[in-house]
């Protein structure tokens, strides 16, 4: 095997990731081996439809991996699916397909030095149901990882960071606390220092609109300005709390790497109407790089090839350049 491979977990069967993944290898030519977990039949069933090709090379894991895998084929991993239509609706009918990838994508990470992995997109309604917040925690608990990990929305103009993701706003304030912030803000600091040889500036925002006291209980007085405080102290480039409606303006963020937020779309709503989908997703705090596209499965584009696959391929690019 000439470099550590790509693993790529296929996820729902029923998206737009078939599309994304032949468009992809088309405009972008991976320096690294790529592994494709899922149902290879499924796959290449759904690209003939489109029209759209690419050569897929089914390999035996256990007999293949570290000597099968070829620098110039995409090299896939079949998890069998059973389906009735090549594009169906979304369902729970796929838990167990999606669960097998997942086990089989740990499997190889454990026994092997890969280069990453990559998710397609996965169904929080079906697949995770009430057990996790978002395939961050998900992994978090496949690996044991208790509280230190972080999502980061990664664009190399600006990156976001919630410090609470996939909640409903009724209980974001409950789930605010000073331990998570210092913790996220220093894995956020120690990717750019690993990644980009950089000591990120960092914003944060207040909870509350205008970062004003509305009560006796003020979450950017009693937990947020006194997590800024030790993380000064730390020596990390952390500045705020800002009102989250003015920190996106084009003047202030030009002065910063990273915006941490408090809850998902305070963060996330701004920095996907400034790029679009470019941006990836990158779990924080695993012991290997992680990587989704920035988008859902978007059942409603299936079948229509008119998908972007600019955030898949700004994954791969990441990967490589590591």
């Amino acid at each position: 095997m000439s470099s550590n491979p790509i693993i790529i977990v296929c996820g729902e069967p029923n998206s737009v990731f078939s599309e994304l993944l032949a468009k992809s290898f088309k405009k972008y030519k991976s320096k690294k081996p790529i592994i494709l977990i899922g149902c290879s039949d499924l796959i290449r069933l759904q690209l003939k439809k489109l029209k759209l090709t690419t050569y897929i090379y089914q390999i035996n894991p256990e007999k293949d991996l570290l000597d099968g895998i070829k620098l110039n084929r995409i090299n896939i991993i079949n998890i069998d699916y059973k389906f009735h239509k090549i594009f169906e609706p979304i369902s729970s009918k796929s838990n167990k397909y999606i669960s097998k990838s997942f086990q089989k994508a740990f499997s190889i990470i454990k026994k092997n030095k890969v280069s990453g992995l990559i998710n397609g997109p996965i169904s929080k309604k079906f697949f995770l149901k009430d057990r996790f917040p978002g395939i961050t925690e998900y992994l978090a608990k496949k690996f044991k990882i208790k509280d230190k990990y972080a999502m980061l929305i990664f664009d190399k103009n600006l990156s976001v960071c919630p410090i609470t993701t996939h909640l409903p706003l009724n209980k974001v304030s409950k789930k605010i606390n000073k331990k998570d912030i210092i913790q996220k803000s220093m894995l956020v600091n120690d990717f750019y220092k690993i990644n980009f040889s950089i000591k990120p500036k960092i914003a944060i925002t207040g909870l509350n609109p205008h970062c004003e006291n509305f009560s006796t209980t003020s979450e950017e007085k009693n937990i947020i300005e006194p997590a800024l405080k030790l993380l000064k102290k730390k020596k990390i480039e952390i500045y705020g709390p800002y009102p989250s409606d003015t920190i996106f303006l084009k003047q202030n963020i030009k002065k910063f790497d990273v915006i941490i937020g408090m809850y998902h779309d305070q963060v996330l709503t701004p920095i996907k109407a400034l790029y679009g989908f470019n941006a990836i997703n990158i779990t924080l705090g695993l012991s290997f790089l992680r990587i989704s596209p920035d988008h859902g499965p978007n059942y409603e584009m299936i079948g229509k090839n008119k998908s972007d696959p600019q955030s898949l391929i700004n994954a791969l690019k990441f990967l490589n350049k590591n």
